[in-house]
């Protein structure tokens, strides 16, 4: 049995990977049409695996980054670098936009996970403004649980299998 996967996204052919901590360009002022390949080993290595990964391996990873950045955010916070929460949160902020805008309506799930991304990003907006560490713990909390529940339903039907 495999894992109904309430996501429709693919990756364009030509998408890599930039680390916004290292040339602070946002990513969604990104052409991909313009977009270098990288020379640098560990990001055709980590392209590579997004490219190659499942569906469901993708999802995982998206959680899976969202939860770093708010980490990220929550260490900036304490060294009291605006810049770096700014930037923390904006990248939670456009995973989860790309999570709830790649929905598949046509699953229940959907409509419950639309409502708790909506949370989330407003939820996110309040701690960058606020700069609260109390408010980043609460989506993180979510982030993690969202994640670890991902990933046991991708073990579970991948046994099923």
């Amino acid at each position: 049995m495999s894992i109904n996967n309430p996501y429709n996204y693919s990756l364009p052919n030509n998408f890599v990977i930039k680390n916004k901590f290292e040339n602070k360009q946002d990513v969604s002022q990104l052409n991909t049409a313009n977009v270098k390949k990288s020379n640098n080993k560990f990001d055709q290595y980590k392209e590579q695996a997004i490219m190659t990964a499942p569906p469901e391996e993708l999802t995982y990873m998206l959680y899976d980054g969202i939860v770093k950045f708010l980490k990220k955010a929550k260490i900036y916070m304490e060294q009291k670098d605006f810049e770096g929460i700014n930037d923390s949160l904006k990248r939670a902020q456009d995973i989860i936009t790309e999570l709830n805008i790649t929905l598949n309506m046509d699953y229940e799930i959907s409509k419950n996970l639309r409502s708790l991304y909506d949370f989330m990003l407003r939820r996110l907006i309040d701690a960058n403004i606020k700069k609260e560490s109390s408010i980043v713990d609460e989506v993180l909390d979510l982030a993690v649980d969202l994640r670890d529940t991902w990933k046991e339903a991708v073990k579970l039907a991948k046994k099923e299998s």
